[in-house]
């Protein structure tokens, strides 16, 4: 395939099938796929040109936090032990209030989804994709790492509810549309909910997307950015252990 597309990847482990959503330039979703993941991987060999975004670390941390000049220019005790097992990027988003995972220091020690990750960023190397380390790359085939709920925070300026319940996922949905996204206007539901459809228990929401569609979109999303309006993105962490891009030219200390 030709034409360029923004993808993000939402990842799982065990037999939970993984998702893919794909925007194109015009930010009209272009693909959606929700399988194993080797079909993710057979289209994103298919693309001659993509950035694609994954809710997933590429490798362990290097024991960054455990170094005293790391630690310093971050405010923190040289010698604490505070965050020594989490990379740099984590470190960052969690003292803005940003919860997230830590990566472990090996591969053994961490969560099955992670080693997917893990694994599945080697294939994307094997397929010629290289990391974003800086906003003017000019590489045809990128990958980034995001994380799907800071990339809603500094879109909204607050941390988002719960992505599993209604509001949650209308709220994930409306911030996405409101971006640009080619999406359905979340709050028309409301207009086919009547008396009747409450008491028959049929709820108008062919329109509203899964969590982990959204998930994926806020990662595609992140990804359009990167190639089409670069000034429009953060990045936080060290190049020689991992950044997490966000979708945001400034970040908020504190995420209420």
């Amino acid at each position: 395939m030709s034409e360029e597309l923004f993808l993000g990847v939402d990842l799982t482990a065990g037999q939970r099938p993984w998702t893919l959503m794909a925007l194109d330039r015009d930010l009209r979703i272009a693909e959606k796929r929700s399988g194993p993941a080797e079909s993710i991987l057979e289209f994103l060999q298919s693309l001659e040109t993509a950035v694609v975004a994954i809710d997933a670390p590429a490798a362990p941390n290097r024991g960054r936090m455990r170094q005293a000049a790391v630690r310093r220019r971050l405010g923190m005790t040289a010698r604490g032990q505070r965050w020594a097992d989490w990379r740099v990027c984590e470190v960052e988003l969690r003292r803005r209030n940003l919860r997230l995972y830590n990566t472990p220091s090996t591969v053994r020690a961490a969560p099955a989804w992670m080693r997917a990750g893990f694994a599945f960023y080697r294939r994307l190397a094997d397929f010629g994709y290289t990391a974003l380390v800086e906003r003017a790359s000019p590489a045809a085939r990128l990958h980034i790492e995001v994380h799907p709920h800071a990339c809603f925070a500094v879109l909204l300026g607050r941390r988002p509810v719960l992505k599993s319940g209604l509001e949650g996922r209308m709220q994930r949905q409306m911030v996405l549309y409101m971006e640009g996204i080619d999406l359905p206007n979340p709050t028309d539901a409301f207009e086919a909910i009547t008396r009747q459809t409450i008491l028959q228990g049929r709820w108008p929401l062919d329109d509203l997307l899964e969590h982990d569609e959204l998930d994926a979109l806020a990662g595609a999303y992140t990804a359009y950015l990167v190639r089409q309006r670069p000034g429009r993105i953060s990045q936080v962490g060290e190049r020689q252990e991992g950044l997490i891009t966000l979708p945001a030219d400034e970040l908020l200390d504190f995420y209420a």
